[in-house]
């Protein structure tokens, strides 16, 4: 684990978009291979995945006159998802006569335009969602209804605050979102592009927390630490891991790529790469054999295994 161990210094965590992501095709389609980009459409912004979402929300409102209003006020009134994002994220969080939401919607909005990567982020988040969850048709779904996206992108804005050594308005945002989706990550903690929160209810992330790219987390699950030490006391999840329901993961432990955590599971040690570890406390499956797979847990999904 020596290689990975260095991998989680905070030098060597640049933001950076999966791959994957940059073949998100016009027609919401994926290619496992890089592409050139196609030449953008009349009226198109050639963002492939905020076109597609207004796309999305423009039949929506078309097929049901009830959401006309609701639809061009969030998403096709607005320039940019940035924008979008800010303005839906106040609307989520404000205090009505404590916390005004234009101001907080220009905090988003300076948080997110200061961090380009955290708009990067959202795309490839919105794609793994309507990639890898049967119950999202449409990303516009996804971008305006699922509990575990928005907070995710409120994470994101609070942890470019916290970059910016703006700890007060980064903990608010925090606060926020825990009272309204149900969902704790700490502004410190460092997540990467094209992740699932399923569901979401009940995430947990502490501060010194990492997540690669291309990672799946179930509800209920918690990423923390296993007492009252400081310093780096949270664990390091790899690329491509899945994380079941329930499962919760403590202390500075480092869980390779490809791991898959069993729902309720306890992890107290490393795990190693392409390890399913289940129980309390938690330990590899000895005896079975991996299904293949394609494609990493935390894109697949799987949750199962054979003999």
């Amino acid at each position: 684990m020596a290689a990975c161990v260095d991998k989680w210094q905070p030098a060597a965590y640049p933001c950076r978009l999966p791959e994957k992501f940059y073949c998100v095709l016009p027609d919401c389609t994926t290619t496992d291979r890089p592409v050139a980009p196609a030449p953008a459409a009349s009226g198109s912004s050639g963002d492939y995945v905020w076109d597609a979402l207004r796309a999305e929300a423009q039949d929506d409102a078309d097929d049901e006159p009830l959401l006309r209003k609701f639809y061009h006020d969030l998403v096709l009134s607005r320039p940019s998802l940035e924008s979008a994002l800010a303005s839906l994220l106040a609307a989520k969080l404000c205090i009505p006569g404590a916390l005004p939401q234009d101001q907080l919607r220009d905090l988003l909005a300076g948080a997110l335009a200061a961090h380009p990567e955290s708009g990067r982020a959202a795309r490839a988040d919105l794609a793994a969602a309507r990639d890898r969850d049967p119950a999202c048709a449409k990303m516009v779904h996804c971008f305006l209804y699922y509990r575990g996206f928005l907070a995710l992108q409120a994470h994101r804005a609070a942890h470019a605050l916290w970059s910016d050594n703006r700890r007060a308005p980064a903990l608010l945002l925090q606060s926020r979102a825990s009272e309204v989706f149900g969902v704790d990550i700490h502004p410190g903690a460092r997540i990467g592009c094209g992740i699932l929160l399923d569901h979401a209810t009940g995430v947990v992330i502490g501060e010194t927390a990492v997540v690669g790219y291309d990672v799946s987390i179930l509800h209920g699950v918690t990423l923390g630490g296993t007492g009252k030490e400081s310093g780096d006391r949270h664990p390091k999840v790899g690329d491509g891991v899945l994380i079941g329901a329930g499962a919760s993961v403590l202390g500075n432990v480092h869980i390779g790529d490809g791991a898959e955590i069993g729902a309720g599971a306890i992890v107290l040690r490393d795990v190693a790469d392409g390890t399913t570890t289940v129980g309390k406390p938690a330990k590899p499956i000895v005896g079975k054999k991996a299904e293949p797979q394609r494609e990493l847990p935390g894109v697949t999904m799987e949750q199962r295994w054979s003999d």
